[in-house]
């Protein structure tokens, strides 16, 4: 198979699927305010070709901020596009169309994977899909997209999730999941006064949340939105560890970007060294796969603005693009299978 990126810093939809010939799948990464417009161009350029696109910064070894990308497989690939609507709601009443799509696509847990754009309630839209590819072994990698938008074969839609089953009909697919933080000691917090609805955490072990992270990494409140760049919370998902990024403070309380559940177990985590992992990363998918066609994959908007501030993203970029063809979009929340994780990176590789 082969993957295409094109781009264009100023939003020209022509110019960024330049060179694109045949593709089998489209996936377009787009800005808020010429969304809707290269949407419907799109589906005019390749009006019988599976899409899906969202709101987001994407790159290869650049970044495209505000303009336009393109991103599509082609030779040798079979795929589907469709969306589940009612996100919010009831999901669910729309898996047919992915169970229609599962056996279209005739895929097996060693050369399909699901990609899925989604526009909110990550969690509960993840169970819904996971539900039917559990079934076949189908891995999933995908991202939340901005302003709750999303699209799939030329149409927009709002409260939904978009998904491409995509199988590599010449060889293996496996997915990843990266993780730069570590636990910071042994201390363990039992959550309390949560607000599901609003992914508010009240309290830690009885005492009010904002006030425990403060005392235990000597910060001012001002200063937590962005510490929790190096510092946010995990918990226990069986052998893994869930990352759980704070976004602001309420009152005493911390509103989170993933729900927390009463009585769940938290601990905090710190950043370790990421140069190191992102190496480890490489060497494992170089390693599984010593003939790689493609790498498409997912970073979080954190740790994208980690690796600004530290001037080290043009770096990463060019590292991962030692794989090969390298390209992904960056993420307002992260999904690796069943899970909807926080500062993280997922991928998946093709042979």
């Amino acid at each position: 198979m082969k993957q295409f990126f094109g781009l264009s810093q100023r939003g020209d939809l022509k110019e960024a699927v330049r060179g694109l010939g045949n593709p089998q799948l489209i996936m377009l990464f787009s800005n808020s305010g010429q969304f809707e417009t290269h949407v419907k161009e799109l589906a005019l350029l390749y009006p019988q070709v599976p899409s899906i696109g969202c709101i987001g910064m994407a790159y290869d070894t650049r970044i495209v901020q505000d303009g336009v990308a393109v991103l599509a497989f082609s030779d040798g690939v079979t795929a589907a596009a469709n969306v589940l609507e009612q996100a919010s709601v009831m999901p669910v009443k729309y898996i047919d169309r992915l169970k229609q799509d599962v056996q279209a696509v005739n895929g097996s847990r060693k050369d399909t994977v699901c990609i899925d754009f989604c526009a909110g309630n990550d969690a509960c839209v993840l169970t819904t899909i996971y539900s039917v590819l559990r079934d076949k072994g189908i891995s999933l990698v995908g991202g939340t997209g901005d302003k709750g938008m999303v699209s799939a074969n030329g149409r927009i839609y709002k409260d939904a999730v978009a998904y491409a089953l995509v199988k590599n009909n010449r060889g293996r697919v496996k997915t990843y999941k990266e993780n730069i933080y570590h636990q910071m000691g042994e201390q363990r917090f039992i959550a309390s006064k949560t607000d599901s609805s609003r992914y508010m955490l009240g309290e830690l072990n009885g005492e009010p949340a904002k006030e425990v992270y403060q005392r235990m990494l000597h910060v001012t409140e001002r200063e937590i939105p962005t510490q929790t760049f190096k510092n946010p919370f995990g918990k226990l998902n069986g052998d893994d560890i869930c990352i759980i990024s704070i976004k602001e403070v309420v009152g005493n309380g911390l509103a989170c970007f993933r729900q927390v559940n009463d009585s769940d177990i938290l601990m905090l985590l710190e950043l370790g060294d990421y140069k190191a992992v992102v190496k480890e990363t490489i060497e494992k998918i170089q390693a599984d796969f010593p003939k790689l066609s493609a790498v498409f994959s997912v970073n979080c908007l954190f740790r994208y603005k980690l690796f600004c501030q530290n001037h080290y993203m043009e770096e990463y970029l060019r590292e991962m693009n030692a794989l090969g063809r390298h390209a992904g979009f960056v993420g307002y929340g992260e999904h690796y299978n069943n899970r909807f994780v926080n500062q993280s990176m997922t991928c998946v590789a093709f042979e």
